[in-house]
This record gives structure tokens, C-alpha cells and sequence, in this order.
């Protein structure tokens, strides 16, 4: 059994189908990309998991269970975080304060303050930023501080919606360095990322995406040599 299946699911938008029967499983520990263009079902895959969005049709199931009708805080609670597009950090508060936000389903201040340690070993440079405002530190240091708070809630599984967007090469670097860190820690990942090159590196398994439905899969190095992926998104 896969930590994440994914079995046949259909998603709309009002009347629009965004997903059209799309199935994959993620395994523990590992890392799993899925690739494509933009409008492709990417992100819509990652909202069915969270439980933002609903099915009309197929079943998503994390460590076996059934997450229909499950609300997105209580996914959440199950071990399953996600870090979106655009980060979208509580700009207004500092750092430290984005942490304490990421551990919300916790009670324990001593497993809290001891996670905040655990993330500032993790994140370096956050060390000497935890009482900035977080709306005023670099994009690259921002996409930090929204991986940081997901992994306040000890995920199982983390989704990961354009972690690069917008960043300097340098920075896209670090932030995959960073991927491999956390997944090195047993957390299971699955990534939508646009730098294809860059994921399917990493990936253990991957996923090509097109008008909504799973076109092409494999492992992410072997998809790195497929004539059609260097031809669609390799250049």
C-alpha cells in the first residue's frame, strides 16, 4: 500500500474539467515530481490531496483512508501539509511567528519550541531572521520560511506547489539542496515544479501531466532521458 493513491479522480471547476481521471501513488520516503505546463492539473492534483478541492469522481487515500469528505484542517492533522504557490507567508509577521502559525494542531510547547530549534538547524540562514518581519526578507528566504512552517506540523507528506518560482538560479539551488534535506529526514514529498530539469534530478518517480490527465510516468532519471520530455520542457 502507498502512503498517497491517487485512483481515477475527475475535478471541476464549476463546468470545467481540470482533472480527468487522473491516477498516481507516492510511496514512503520518497520523492515523486509531477511535470508539465502551466494549466495542466498540477496544482488542482496537489488541492485534491489538501482537500481543497473535491472529486466529483475517483478516490484520494492517505495511508489507506479514504480522504473524501475529510476537511482540509483535519487532512492537515493527518499529517499531510502543503506548502502553495507563492509561498504565501503571513507577510506582517515575523519569522518566528510563521513557525508558531505551521504548528497549529500541536499543544505541546516544548515539542513546538524544540521543532522551531529542529527548523532553524534546517534553515541556517533563518537563525538571525527568526524576529524580522517575514514580508520583508528575500523571495529565496521567504520560500524558507513557508517550507519551515509546514514541517512544524511533523508532515508525513508534503506537498510542494513551484518551490523556484521566481528565483534566482542561485537560490533554486538551494532551495532543491533543501528538498533532499527534508526528504533525508523520512518526509515523503510530492513536488509540482516547472524547472523539470531541476525535479526530475531529484525524483524518485515522476509524472508528466497534459490537459489534465497523467500522460507519461517513470523514474525521474529515466524520464530525464525521454526523447519526448527533452523535446516538451527540456529545451
Amino acid at each position: 500500500m502507498s502512503l498517497l493513491e491517487i485512483d481515477e479522480i475527475h475535478v471541476f471547476y464549476d463546468h470545467i474539467e481540470a482533472l480527468k481521471g487522473v491516477s498516481l501513488a507516492v510511496e514512503a520516503k520518497q520523492i515523486v515530481t509531477l511535470v508539465g505546463a502551466n494549466g495542466a492539473g498540477k496544482t488542482t492534483t496537489l488541492r485534491a490531496v489538501s482537500g481543497l478541492l473535491h472529486p466529483r469522481q475517483g478516490e484520494v487515500r492517505f495511508d489507506g483512508e479514504s480522504l473524501a469528505d475529510i476537511l482540509p484542517h483535519e487532512i492537515a492533522a493527518m499529517g499531510v501539509r502543503q506548502v502553495p504557490e507563492g509561498r504565501r507567508i503571513f507577510a506582517r509577521l515575523t519569522v518566528d511567528e510563521n513557525l508558531a502559525m505551521g504548528a497549529f494542531t500541536q499543544s505541546d510547547r516544548r515539542a513546538i519550541a524544540a521543532d522551531k530549534e529542529r527548523m532553524l538547524t534546517l534553515f541556517p540562514g533563518l537563525g538571525e531572521r527568526v524576529k524580522q518581519v517575514a514580508g520583508t526578507l528575500p523571495g529565496g528566504e521567504q520560500q524558507m520560511v513557508a517550507t519551515a512552517r509546514a514541517l512544524m506540523g511533523r508532515p508525513r507528506l508534503l506537498l510542494m506547489d513551484e518551490p523556484s518560482m521566481g528565483l534566482s538560479p542561485v537560490m533554486v539551488e538551494q532551495v532543491f539542496e533543501t528538498i533532499r534535506a527534508v526528504n533525508e529526514q523520512d518526509v515523503t514529498i510530492l513536488l509540482v515544479e516547472q524547472n523539470a530539469l531541476m525535479a526530475l534530478s531529484i525524483a524518485d518517480y515522476a509524472y508528466v501531466m497534459e490537459s489534465g490527465r497523467i500522460v507519461l510516468a517513470g523514474h525521474g532519471k529515466d524520464l530525464l532521458d525521454d526523447e519526448k520530455v527533452q523535446r516538451a520542457y527540456l529545451g
